[in-house]
């Protein structure tokens, strides 16, 4: 499991769930209902970017920290 940075866009996040619903141990949503990390080791790697991915307005970024690597969104090339 590697350390990961866990952002959420509150500005982009539309509080759809759907990262609360992939990955309840890592996500819930706040007062306004905007989406935050809580617990950023509350779930496995894949489940974590999983989340990411399931976010309709693609509010959430997910970073390796050891490698310094972005695994959700994708850089582009």
């Amino acid at each position: 499991m590697a350390k990961l940075n866990i952002t959420v866009n509150k500005v982009r996040c539309i509080a759809s769930g759907d990262c609360v619903e992939t990955a309840p141990g890592v996500f819930q949503l706040d007062a306004d209902d905007k989406s935050e990390v809580y617990n950023p080791t509350g779930a496995a790697d894949n489940v974590i970017v999983a989340a990411a991915r399931a976010c309709p307005a693609k509010a959430i970024t997910v970073v390796d920290e050891d490698s310094g690597t972005q695994l959700f969104p994708l850089p582009k090339k």
